[in-house]
């Protein structure tokens, strides 16, 4: 007899190879039940991997994982029966029509005629999909394809569902659908395991974020015990005159020892600081220098920097900034 467990993924030494390469290397992990778990890292750190052998789809060189208790590989039908997972690339029939795979997967679960349509009708009027029901997937845009592909991973709602990169691709409007749909799921109880490439929505979406990078998870926390964890604060910067930044970044670098990274802009930078009293200090020595700013702000450090801080290199593959709405 299985003992329900209060944790919905349990891993621990968690690995695996393609060829020498350890595309998951020695992973632990604990999520909560109920939870919306963020797994962030940037192409090839080992997300999609986790996922898949999490969902029994891949079998683990070394280590063990269970779902609610189950082991993933000793027990993976019980695991099978609890968990739904969507993928990146929509796993629907391009042919059918938006209702016809959703009759077609119901059916599949057991469900009769009546309840399978029944079923059915409801997912696409939760998803704002009713008046595209009859047209064929394929004519679908990319905000509708990965709608129709979430509702097909819950016609019945599972336990735990696995969100590989849900928004990639979508334009903002989309995106906000889709975040509306993960926070309903889990009002139902639903735990989610999201990956993502986007720090934003890791920021917005997740209770608590792992960090993965070359396979191994460098950090784990809330969005804030992350931020918290590389800095008590971030100061960023506006210089009047661009062509300011190089100097300044040399000033900060050889006299309080900051680290500096700039920005997109030519004419902005920031500092992650430990001590909140060197953003005065900062600021003095650019004024003393005759370097004028024109703006400046103190805050938390974004989920970026942290990114930056916990892995020695940018998160380059990483898209960190909201896309223009």
């Amino acid at each position: 007899m299985n003992t329900i467990s209060p944790l919905a993924i349990e891993t621990y030494g968690l690995t695996k190879y393609f060829g020498t390469t350890r595309a998951v290397d020695g992973v632990d992990l604990a999520v909560a039940a109920g939870s919306v778990y963020g797994f962030l890292g940037p192409n090839g750190a080992g997300k999609t991997t986790t996922i898949r052998i999490l969902a029994t789809l891949m079998q683990p060189d070394a280590g063990t994982a269970r779902v609610f208790g189950y082991d993933v590989v000793g027990q993976a039908d019980e695991v099978r029966r609890r968990v739904g997972l969507t993928g990146q690339f929509a796993s629907v029939d391009d042919d059918l029509t938006g209702q016809e795979n959703l009759v077609l997967l119901a059916r599949l679960q057991g469900f009769g005629w009546p309840l399978a349509k029944r079923r059915a009708a409801d997912l696409l009027e939760a998803f704002g999909l009713s008046e595209a029901a009859g047209r064929m997937v394929k004519t679908y845009s990319g905000g509708m394809r990965r709608r129709i592909d979430i509702a097909a991973s819950i016609v019945v709602t599972p336990e735990l569902l696995f969100l590989d990169e849900p928004t990639t691709g979508l334009d903002p409007r989309n995106r906000n659908q889709v975040w509306d749909i993960i926070k309903a799921l889990t009002g139902y109880g639903c735990t989610i395991f999201l990956t993502t490439q986007y720090l934003y929505e890791a920021d917005e979406l997740a209770d608590r974020i792992a960090v993965i990078d070359n396979g191994r998870i460098v950090a784990e926390g809330t969005s804030g015990q992350l931020k918290a964890a590389v800095g008590s604060g971030a100061v960023h910067i506006r210089l009047i005159n661009a062509e300011s930044r190089t100097i300044s970044e040399q000033l900060l670098t050889t006299k309080l020892g900051l680290a500096v990274k700039p920005e997109s802009d030519p004419a902005e930078f920031s500092i992650i600081l430990s001590d909140p009293d060197m953003a005065t200090r900062a600021l003095w020595e650019l004024s003393q220098a005759g370097i004028g700013v024109a703006t400046f702000s103190y805050g938390q450090p974004s989920l970026d920097e942290v990114f930056l801080m916990l892995t020695g290199h940018p998160a380059d593959s990483i898209h960190n900034r909201e896309p223009l709405k």
